[in-house]
């Protein structure tokens, strides 16, 4: 298992860039050696200049070309897009290899990879693709809070009707799996409700007592500590406060706002249940103050953070 850890640059237009040179300046030689970024060497060129750092890049830099190098800094483009994609496809088969231990992802700009006809929802669905995984779970990691989604990018709608029995169990024991993997002996998992106040024994709908309240049972029959289903109006508070190491959220919103409000700038997004393993910033490609040389890399800091974690842990059991 490699010790290695490769960062995607993210969209070249985007901050990127930026929160990675930012990140390598700040490393130890060590943990220099054991990173490798894949980008494209120009545009990050045009990024320390910006910053005005003077770390060497080359050696990290696993450089792939992109047509008319250094962009535009904050426009939407194919180009952009299609580059993005291809750091990530480029770190997805080393991480198969072997190569590195796990993947840490800059943040990309959905509609520009749409304009390059890579049509994902996201980093979550194209690793997905990429690795032919059946299912991945997003999960959102801060110290003192910590969520897996049932479901994200899709529509409120789309979302309930995801929110079976099976697939609810199904996150559950994945949460149950990872939190065992970084150290959790016995995590505490509590799981939302999608109604308000769990549905008000049925007044205000049903799926809580017919799909959630099932998956709680069969988890807790398997030896998970699962609770629930649990308002989602007091589940995070409670979480936050210590009484759970996880929240299982149902939808994309329910799960993100909680975390953003209490670690905006440090929660780290985990892909679960992959092959590969793989952190990432939990913010976007903030066109508005690209190349402006003013972006906040600490939430990139977390996430190689955790990626190094991750690494240790499981070089650690062989």
């Amino acid at each position: 298992m490699s010790r290695i850890i490769g960062i995607t640059m993210g969209d070249p237009c985007g901050v990127g860039p930026e929160i990675t040179v930012r990140a390598l300046a700040d490393m130890s030689d060590a943990d220099r050696a054991a990173t490798r970024i894949y980008g494209n060497l120009a545009t990050l060129e045009a990024a320390r200049a910006a910053l005005g750092l003077p770390v060497d890049l080359a050696p990290s830099v696993v450089d792939l070309p992109v047509e008319g190098a250094p962009l535009a800094w904050g426009t939407l483009s194919p180009v952009a897009g299609d580059a993005a994609f291809r750091f990530i496809e480029k770190a997805v088969r080393d991480a198969e290899a072997g190569v590195i231990g796990c993947i840490v992802t800059a943040p990309i700009n959905k509609e520009a990879l749409n304009l390059a006809g890579h049509h994902y929802d996201g980093h979550t669905g194209m690793l997905r693709s990429l690795t032919g995984s059946s299912a991945a779970y997003m999960l959102l990691a801060s110290e003192r809070l910590k969520v897996i989604h049932v479901s994200t990018h899709v529509s409120l709608q789309e979302a309930i009707r995801r929110a079976t029995t099976e697939r609810v169990l199904a996150t559950i024991r994945a949460g149950d799996r990872h939190l065992k993997r970084i150290g959790y002996e016995r995590p505490r998992i509590a799981i939302a409700g999608i109604n308000p106040h769990c549905g008000e024994n049925g007044l205000f709908g049903t799926e809580d007592e017919d799909q959630i309240a099932p998956a709680v049972a069969a988890a807790r029959t398997e030896g998970i500590d699962a609770y629930g289903p649990i308002s989602a109006d007091t589940v995070f508070h409670r979480a936050y406060s210590g009484a759970f190491d996880l929240v299982v959220a149902q939808y994309h919103d329910q799960g993100h706002i909680p975390i953003k409000l209490v670690a905006f700038d440090t929660a780290v997004n985990v892909s679960v249940d992959l092959p590969i393993d793989r952190t990432s910033v939990d913010h976007g490609t903030a066109f508005d103050i690209a190349g402006k040389g003013i972006a906040n890399h600490g939430n990139m800091l977390s996430a190689i953070a955790y990626a190094r974690k991750l690494v240790a842990g499981r070089a650690g059991k062989e």
